[in-house]
């Protein structure tokens, strides 16, 4: 795959990848492009054997990646767009779970919506002491998590953490990540970051391939909840009661007007 200006890609001798979330300016918010571009790349590293790693990393010390860039839902008329989109993300994280090859999160600075989805769906999780995780969904767009995110979030941190974080809509500082177990390990600052990401990659490409792809795909398919069935899945009628809600377009235009949404639980 060739670089993108928002999604770089490259691979060492090793045969470690990385792939850089690369819109700073915007601290890494994602597209729909940029999501369609990490499934592609998912697809090309399972075709290339030469590839042991990969680690996913935002452009910056700012942050990791803040979520789905919100304009984007500007376009959502229907409840079929809401359901479409959710069933995107799906694919997106399911690339990565389904990725034969192990996945390290290397996270500095915001790390929230979409963007902490992708470094839920990833298999190893290393952040700056002052990385900050969560999904603010509940005081900013009034919108909700698929199944799939709330099984992945669930095995990370149990039931009750997960409640906490949305129903707060706060934001978890590395060392709180740490001690709850939504991350392994904490360093200092960026520097400490990219040091250790890297040591750690060389570690995993050095092990045996089969015996990472074979645990990595036996424990997706313990908790795998969000490709069950076919058409119709639990947990749709909720995203079409958020997405379809007069509250979901209000606190996207307060979000994009910097203003306190006004909810109405309509």
């Amino acid at each position: 795959m060739s670089d993108s200006p928002e999604l770089l890609f490259d691979v060492d001798p090793a045969g470690i990848a990385r792939l850089t979330l690369n819109r700073p300016q915007a601290r890494n918010a994602l597209t729909f492009a940029m999501y369609q571009g990490l499934i592609d790349h998912c697809a090309a590293i399972d075709a290339d054997t030469a590839i042991k790693v990969l680690v996913i990393t935002g452009a910056g010390d700012r942050a990791f990646a803040a979520g789905t860039d919100i304009a984007q839902f500007r376009s959502f008329e229907t409840a079929e767009d809401a359901i479409g989109y959710e069933r995107f993300m799906d694919r997106v994280m399911g690339a990565l779970e389904r990725l034969r090859v192990p996945t390290v999160a290397a996270i500095a600075g915001a790390c929230t919506g979409g963007g902490a989805a992708i470094a839920a769906a990833c298999d190893l999780r290393i952040a700056t002491r002052d990385a900050r995780f969560g999904f603010p969904i509940a005081r900013t767009l009034g919108n909700c998590l698929s199944l799939g995110n709330l099984a992945r979030l669930s095995a990370l941190v149990g039931p009750a953490r997960v409640k906490d974080m949305i129903f707060t809509a706060r934001l978890i500082e590395g060392d709180e990540a740490l001690a709850i177990g939504l991350v392994g390990e904490v360093v200092a600052d960026a520097a400490a970051l990219r040091d250790r990401t890297g040591a750690l990659a060389t570690l995993l490409a050095g092990h045996a391939p089969l015996t990472l792809q074979a645990t990595k795909e036996g424990l997706r398919r313990l908790q795998d909840v969000h490709d069950r069935t076919d058409g119709e899945r639990p947990g749709d009628d909720l995203i079409r009661l958020c997405y379809t809600s007069a509250d979901f377009r209000e606190g996207m235009e307060a979000f994009l007007a910097k203003r306190a949404p006004n909810w109405t639980g309509r």
